[in-house]
Formats: C-alpha cells, sequence, structure tokens
C-alpha cells in the first residue's frame, strides 16, 4: 500500500484523512492496516514517531462504521501513561468527525466524574492505563464484555513499568474472540511472552531496527563531572538553535535544573509525575507552542511526549536501563528530521556508556567538554523546592531573585 486512497474507507473516514492531511502511509500504517482490517491478530515493532497510533486507530474506526451504534465499549487502547492516551484520544478526534464514534480516556490524575459521563453516554472506543482501568473494572464502573478490538501500544515500556499484573487482569475480563493488536518499540522476552499468551496467529511486522535510535540522530557524549552538568547545558543552549528535551533522573533533580534554567534567563517548563495533570498539560502545551524552549523532564516523558518538531535530547542524567535510551532520543528526529542526542556522563559512568553502546549497537560519539566557568553553588539539597510558577505564560516563569546559598552534593538522589 503506498496510499491511503488504495483501502476501501468509508466516505467519513477518507475525508477526515484528506482534511488532516494524511495521505501516504507511513511504513508501519502501509504493513499494519491490510491485515488489521482483515480481521487479523498483528504484532508489530517499530521506532517513536512511525506513526503507530494511525495505524490501528484507521482500522478500528473504520471496523466500528460498519457495525450498529450501541452503548458498549467496543474497542480498548491501553497505554503505559496517561500523555500517551490523551495524545491518542487527541488523534483518534482527528478521524472521528461525521463518524458518531464516541472515545473516553479512562486515566489517573483526571476527573473520575467526566470520565465515567463519557463511558455512560455511550464511548465505543475507551483509551486507558492500566491501574485505573483495573480500578474501574473491580468497582463495577466499565464493562468489557463487548469489547472485540483491543490495542497494547507501547507494550515493552507497560512491561518494565510492572503493569504484567494489571495487563492480565483485563485481558480475562475480555471476550475469548477479539482481534489483539500489540505495538511496542522493542520485542523483549517478557513482550514475547505477552504475545505467546495472549495473541493468536498474528501478522508480525518489524520497521527498522527497533532495538536501536533512528539513523537520522546524531549521538553525541560529554565526559564531565556531575558539578558542572548545568554550566555545559547552558553552553548548548547558547550554541545550538532549536528546541531541547532535557531528561533527568529525579523528580527533584527536574525541578532543581528547571529553576536554574529560568534564573539563567532560559524559557522553561518541566514535567514529572508530581505535577498535576493540569501543570503537565500546560508544560507540555507550552513547549509544543514554543512559548517554552527547554522542557525538562523524568523518563514519564519518554513515550508520552509526542512532538514532531524537537531539534535536541540531552540525557542530563543517565536512563535506568539502556532501552529506555532508545525511547528518550526517539523524541528527536522524528517525521523525517534530524535532530541530536547530547548524553552528560561522568567519569564513573563511562562502562555504562559502553554498555548501552553493545546492547543498542551503536556508536556514541566523545565530544570534547568546552571551556566552562568553574562550579558553583546550585540550590540547597534541604528539601525545599521552590516550584515553578503556572506555565500559561513564558512571563509567569519567573522566580524570586537569587540567594546565596552552600553547595550540595550531585550523588544524592531524590524520588522519580
Amino acid at each position: 500500500m503506498t496510499h491511503f486512497s488504495e483501502i476501501n474507507l468509508s466516505a467519513a473516514l477518507r475525508k477526515n484523512l484528506d482534511s488532516n492531511n494524511f495521505t501516504i502511509p507511513t511504513p508501519v500504517q502501509a504493513q499494519a492496516i491490510p491485515p488489521l482490517m482483515e480481521g487479523r491478530d498483528v504484532v508489530a515493532t517499530a521506532q517513536t514517531g512511525t506513526g503507530k497510533t494511525l495505524a490501528f486507530a484507521i482500522p478500528i474506526i473504520e471496523g466500528l462504521i460498519k457495525v450498529p451504534r450501541s452503548k458498549t465499549v467496543k474497542a480498548l487502547i491501553i497505554s503505559p501513561t496517561r500523555e500517551l492516551a490523551i495524545q491518542i484520544e487527541k488523534a483518534i478526534g482527528e478521524l472521528t468527525p461525521g463518524t458518531h464514534i464516541h472515545t473516553a480516556v479512562v486515566v489517573g490524575g483526571m476527573s473520575e466524574a467526566r470520565q465515567l459521563r463519557d463511558i455512560e453516554k455511550g464511548a465505543e472506543i475507551v483509551i486507558a492505563t492500566p491501574g485505573r482501568l483495573c480500578d474501574y473494572l473491580e468497582r463495577r464502573l466499565i464493562s468489557l464484555s463487548r469489547t472485540t478490538m483491543v490495542v497494547l501500544d507501547e507494550a515493552d515500556r507497560m512491561l518494565d513499568m510492572g503493569f504484567l499484573p494489571s495487563l492480565r487482569a483485563i485481558l480475562e475480563k475480555l471476550p475469548a474472540r477479539r482481534q489483539m493488536m500489540l505495538f511496542s518499540a522493542t520485542m523483549e522476552t517478557s513482550v514475547a511472552h505477552l504475545v505467546h499468551s495472549y495473541v493468536h496467529d498474528p501478522v508480525r511486522i518489524e520497521i527498522g531496527a527497533s532495538t536501536r535510535p533512528a539513523e537520522q540522530v546524531d549521538l553525541y557524549c560529554f565526559e564531565i563531572e556531575a558539578r558542572s552538568k548545568s554550566d555545559l547545558l547552558l553552553h548548548l543552549l547558547r550554541k545550538v538553535q532549536g528546541s531541547m528535551l532535557v531528561f533527568t533522573a529525579t523528580r527533584t533533580g527536574a525541578d532543581r535544573l528547571s529553576q536554574s534554567l529560568v534564573r539563567a534567563g532560559i524559557l522553561c517548563s518541566v514535567i514529572h509525575g508530581e505535577r498535576t495533570q493540569s501543570e503537565r498539560n500546560q508544560a507540555l502545551q507550552g513547549f509544543k507552542d514554543g512559548n517554552f524552549r527547554v522542557l525538562v523532564a523524568t523518563d514519564v516523558a519518554a513515550r508520552g511526549i509526542h512532538v514532531d518538531d524537537i531539534a535536541h535530547v540531552v540525557n542530563y542524567d543517565l536512563p535506568q536501563i539502556p532501552e529506555d535510551f532508545i525511547h528518550r532520543v526517539g523524541r528527536t528526529g522524528r517525521a523525517g528530521a534530524r535532530g541530536s542526542s547530547w548524553t552528560f556522563a561522568t567519569p564513573l559512568e563511562r562502562s555504562d556508556i559502553r554498555g548501552i553502546e553493545k546492547m543498542l549497537n551503536v556508536r556514541i560519539e566523545y565530544q570534547d567538554v568546552p571551556s566552562l566557568p568553574p562550579p558553583i553553588g546550585m540550590i540547597p539539597d534541604d528539601g525545599i523546592i521552590v516550584r515553578t510558577a503556572p506555565v500559561s505564560a513564558p512571563t509567569a516563569m519567573a522566580l524570586p531573585p537569587t540567594r546565596k546559598v552552600r553547595s550540595f552534593s550531585p550523588g544524592r538522589r531524590g524520588r522519580r
């Protein structure tokens, strides 16, 4: 399939594709959509940013258009994070005008009353995170007895996050006859076990090397002491153009770094697990709109951020596992654009860099550390975090004047 016009689609769905300028399918869409339209189970591995959402959304919507309307959940899409679930609902919403198909998002951190209202109104597509969906099932607030299309999106990430018991509990509530669609950036042993247990005679699709970053991302590394990382980041921000997504290991580290950048005059927002959903939405939207050049995040955002024009990704702290390196750097170099990834590693982490290179079969090019000012004291690690102001506008990020502080130990870690 080289063009969406080659598929036999309803007039409403075809119109919605055209109005959103979806004309030529990506490789994963071209290979996954035909067997899914035939009702086959599909297991697809592809790197982030390759169009997996549309690959399962088109067959689901077309399948629902062909059956009578009813107030039952017919399609279930499970994702690892709230951000990804919201992104999926938005993408599906672009394809449903004129179809009378309704959706509901079932996630934590958002209004339960609104979610239940959307379900009761007759949502035929539910996009959910495993924890909140299990809660609703236990309280009998939702029924999956008529759900015949199921998507496990970013299945490897859900297993990394410990959702296997929840996934099993959910899958046991589904009808025996169902169509399974499993999409993943990597196909690890744990995912293979999930496929063996719950997927029937699937069509297997692999686009590119799913265990290595995209070819259009340049990988660089600076070996630097932890106390000089913030100065190096400021140097890069002055040297290069474009937006920057910066990953830290912990929530407190993200807060601390974002405050340091704001004090240096950088338009910056922050997103991590302790921020409310409203704060996270505002931070992400401000980053997408260009109100903030930098978004500082923990790995909660590694697969939940879908912004096509992120120029650079910075691994301010190394990820816990090599596979997360793929998902972090996969936030840049999307939609055919070129991107760069900068990793800050201490001398003690040299073996970790070699481990990433070996496992992912990549070469990370070491760069000479530029001349930087002597390290200065940063915000003390005394448990008092000055939270950033609401991020609805760039000026809202202003912080109190800099005060004299003592230095802190960069080895201490906070909560994720």
